[in-house]
């Protein structure tokens, strides 16, 4: 076992070459990037580069000829500019080149974190997917999946639809920002607003409860630090709409910050508390507020020394005491107050597994109350989240999936209805269902959505507990999202068995190949191990799990490579031939024990069971038994998860649901103690009567018979 895993690992480490790699700490924070990084890989024909320039940061490329150099371009790194997080939560590092006409020349990733990437995904594909991005002009939308008018569409990557919209968010945002910076787009100018003019100041509570003051609190877990109290508490607003500035600065403050401002100029007040400040260092440095932004629709808008003024107090009745405040002048015609806009702290977030500091934005939106607003606010469409583009993408399939999930639990709802019907030779009542759940699982939710639940998924849960919930990253995967959202609940209800017996794609693949194999002639060959075996073996999965979990508290990365222990990815997302040979000969031995062996992955090795079942002795709705169980081992004997003890006890850790048991605990005919029982009542003629929840024939009440009428015994059932 530990063999397969560390050829494995070994594998992924091979076949994913920018997965996690190790990027120099130099590289976010020397002026001279190009010392760390091959610029010229991503811009041809650029041989000299300059420091980094400009806010955001890029490097100027040139072609240098002796003295003479041309500016062929500019190349920038995508986490000086954004932070977009992929399906891992951590950002794709992307190195981006592009000419003076604001054409791409070159995009390259430098490290990510998605586990698709790990080895799922081969090189080439992402290599692939990144060079559709050369040719294409800055501002251009690039939409994924769609060719459009203006020809911008892009071929997504299968299997990976959440790191390629990420990506493309990435890249699209990061030409933009630099090519508005040094000129190649003009910026849009918006209707500027026209503001109702309110005499009355308002509270500082009325402030918060409208909107006009908005409140941001970053704790010390978001950015990697520890210690006491929120990292930041702040609260900001826009001062040019009189009702806010009266309430903020009085009415004499407020008249002298109105004089003072120019047309198209915009003041913000900033106040904090905290262990971390909002101003930064970099004003003392070079001038600049390197930690607060604002941002409207792609436009970002930047802060220097002298966009800075004293904020000594809040006249608002009700304002706390803050030990860091200041008014920052917004100078720019694009930005218009009519409109939201996001405030945005940036901040260098500590990697506590490997020490490293990213770039992390950190943004609240704003918007103007309607009734500070002469004619109310403007229609605006805002951005669609990157989860919704999805879900409402992928509508029809929810649908379905969805469909399939409320039968697969309204028959768990009412099985006792189905294992009555059900007989030892006609168990069609539970066997189809099964069978067709089956099906769907493999051929719609494995092979078709590639849905395939994982144990990398029970790992970013328990880390999104401590880092820092983001429905937004759940929420990207619609079928995973779903899955989990019933394999919870239905876990506590009834046990594992309802997901691993007949929702989970990999274990549907492998029952219903042992139940082939047996109907093409290999029943003969089948086998259950020694029970003692059995009992052993059983534990390695939960070996596996622990193992997993705690690697992944000191690294995440190395955990998902060990994770491939788990089959999914060789049959569902990438397929055998696009893997190494450590994972298809590990995938193939697997396969061929499941014609011989009863679901050998599932019962000794599947971490994500092993998670899954150790709630399961938790669950409400357990299996039926009778007391005469405890001595009869028929149920026992046809068991194929070998779930009931020699006590007739069923382990709900272990059991799968098949519900064979049941239908022969109902069966008076293959159940030893109705049997018997049938038997008895046949040879005393007395009737047979239906048969209660315990399993056993109802009893028969004395009923008085007029004398000389004969009784007739019952039919058999």
């Amino acid at each position: 076992m530990a063999v397969l895993l560390l050829g494995c690992s070994l594998g992924a480490s091979a076949s994913a070459s920018s997965y996690e790699r190790e990027l120099p700490a130099a590289l976010s924070s020397d002026p001279d990037m190009c010392r760390w990084v091959d610029c010229a890989g991503v811009i041809p024909g650029a041989n000299s580069f300059s420091v980094r320039k400009g806010q955001p940061p890029y490097v100027e490329a040139y072609q240098a000829s002796g003295q003479a150099r041309q500016l062929k371009g500019y190349v920038f790194l995508s986490t000086d500019i954004v932070d977009t997080a992929g399906y891992s939560g951590k950002p794709i590092v992307t190195l981006i080149g592009m000419d003076t006409h604001g054409r791409i020349t070159g995009v390259r990733v430098l490290k990510h974190s998605e586990p698709i990437l790990l080895v799922g995904i081969p090189e080439s594909k992402l290599l692939a997917y990144l060079h559709q991005y050369v040719g294409r002009l800055a501002g251009s939308k690039f939409e994924i999946g769609k060719s459009g008018t203006d020809g911008q569409g892009m071929d997504a990557i299968s299997g990976a639809t959440v790191t390629v919209i990420a990506e493309n968010q990435l890249i699209a945002r990061c030409v933009y920002e630099v090519a508005r910076q040094v000129g190649i787009i003009k910026a849009q100018e918006r209707p500027q607003a026209k503001f109702v003019n309110g005499a009355s100041p308002r509270s500082w509570a009325d402030l918060l409860a409208d909107g006009s003051v908005q409140h941001f609190q970053l704790q010390q877990a978001d950015i990697g630090t520890s210690g006491s109290g929120p990292y930041l508490d702040l609260y900001f607003g826009y001062l040019n709409a009189p009702v806010i500035g009266r309430s903020i600065l009085g009415e004499e403050g407020y008249q002298h910050l109105i004089q003072s401002l120019k047309p198209n100029e915009h003041a913000l007040f900033v106040v904090a508390n905290g262990t971390g400040s909002f101003k930064g260092s970099g004003f003392v440095r070079g001038g600049l507020y390197d930690r607060i932004q604002v941002r409207q629709d792609l436009d970002a808008f930047t802060f220097r020394d002298t966009d800075y003024l004293n904020l000594y107090s809040i006249r608002a009745a009700g304002a706390p005491d803050f030990h860091e405040s200041g008014i920052f002048i917004l100078r720019s015609k694009s930005f218009s107050a009519a409109y939201p806009w996001q405030f945005t702290f940036l901040a260098n977030k500590e990697d506590q597994e490997t020490g490293s500091k990213t770039f992390a934005a950190f943004a609240t939106n704003y918007w103007l109350p309607a009734s500070m607003l002469i004619g109310g606010r403007p229609t605006v469409v805002l951005p669609e989240p990157v989860w919704h583009k999805i879900w409402r993408e992928k509508g029809w399939e929810v649908v379905l999936f969805g469909g399939w999930i409320a039968l697969v639990l309204g028959f768990f709802i009412s099985r006792d209805v189905w294992v009555r019907k059900a007989r030892r030779q006609d168990k069609r009542w539970v066997s189809w269902p099964k069978t067709a759940s089956w099906l769907f699982a493999i051929g719609f939710v494995g092979f078709g959505e590639m849905a395939q639940p994982s144990i990398t998924q029970v790992m970013t849960f328990f880390h999104s507990l401590m880092a820092g919930w983001s429905w937004s990253l759940f929420l990207s995967d619609p079928f995973i999202f779903l899955f989990w959202c019933i394999i919870i609940p239905s876990t506590l209800l009834w046990g594992r068995g309802v997901f691993c017996g007949w929702m989970c794609p990999f274990g549907s693949l492998s029952e219903l190949l042992y139940k082939l194999a047996g109907t093409i002639g290999l029943a003969s060959l089948q086998r259950k191990l020694p029970a003692h075996w059995h009992h052993k073996l059983r534990w390695l999965k939960y070996v596996i799990f622990f193992v997993l979990l705690l690697v992944s508290f000191f690294s995440m990365s190395q955990a998902e490579k060990l994770a491939e222990v788990e089959p999914f990815k060789t049959t569902f997302l990438v397929g055998v031939w696009n893997r190494s040979w450590p994972f298809v000969l590990f995938w193939g031995v697997l396969i061929s024990l499941s014609l011989l062996i009863e679901r050998p992955f599932c019962k000794y090795l599947c971490p994500l069971g092993a998670g899954l079942a150790l709630p399961s002795w938790l669950s409400f709705l357990k299996l039926r038994r009778k007391p005469e169980c405890t001595s009869c081992h028929a149920c026992a004997v046809g068991c194929g998860s070998q779930a009931i003890d020699p006590q007739g006890r069923i382990d709900s850790k272990e059991c799968l649901q098949c519900l064979d048991c049941m239908v022969m605990y109902y069966d008076a005919h293959s159940c030893p103690p109705l049997s018997q029982e049938r038997k008895r009542r046949l040879k005393a003629g007395q009737p047979l009567t239906a048969i209660d929840g315990g399993g056993h024939f109802i009893p028969i009440k004395p009923v008085a018979v007029a004398p000389g009428v004969a009784t007739q015994p019952g039919k058999t059932s």
